[in-house]
């Protein structure tokens, strides 16, 4: 048998589920637009210390009965590594919700631009979903500029209780150990 250059036709299968689940369809159904799978997690550490007690998260004023949990420690200033703790985590939060916003305003713009305007105006749709969109995207340049004024915060705070700090930053120091002198007898 010779061969001819071609490989044999592969059989035709359906493509099976992806890692995401994309090409698992049911029923063949069509998906317009533009929605992929993203989610926003958020890990809270439900045990706090208040006063050096630790609680298992009991009732607070917005939530009676029940625990309330938040995405930043709680309020307490007492320390300038708390206050740096503080800031930073504000910063880390909102540049999350900053992305997630953002994230979130071009996939609403994509999805409504696929809705087809009621009169049939040509583009009509595309302007309608930027309309909507554009509060989100406000929303996300909200969160952004909030994450820049905490670190902004921690930089005043610094500048302004420069010598408080360094007075208790040279207080804190450790002692110097005694080092051993293998010289002496």
């Amino acid at each position: 048998m010779a061969s001819t250059g071609t490989p044999p036709p592969r059989p035709s299968t359906p493509p099976t589920a992806g890692a995401n689940g994309t090409q698992a369809k049911a029923n063949n159904t069509k998906n317009f637009g533009f929605s992929p799978q993203m989610g926003f997690t958020v890990n809270v550490n439900a045990n706090r210390q208040t006063n050096g007690v630790p609680s298992q998260g009991g009732g607070s004023a917005g939530a009676p009965g029940g625990s309330s949990q938040s995405l930043l420690p709680a309020p307490e200033f007492a320390s300038p590594a708390q206050v740096r703790n503080y800031c930073n985590a504000v910063r880390a939060a909102m540049s999350m919700m900053a992305f997630e916003l953002a994230m979130a305003a071009e996939i609403m713009k994509a999805t409504l631009a696929q809705v087809p305007d009621p009169e049939g105006r040509i583009g009509a749709s595309k302007v309608r979903s930027w309309k909507v969109a554009r509060k989100l995207s406000k929303s996300a340049d909200a969160a952004l500029d909030a994450a820049k004024n905490a670190a902004a915060t921690y930089a005043a705070f610094q500048r302004e209780y420069e010598e408080e700090i360094n007075r208790v930053r040279h207080r804190a120091r450790r002692p110097q150990a005694q080092r051993m002198d293998w010289a002496q007898q």
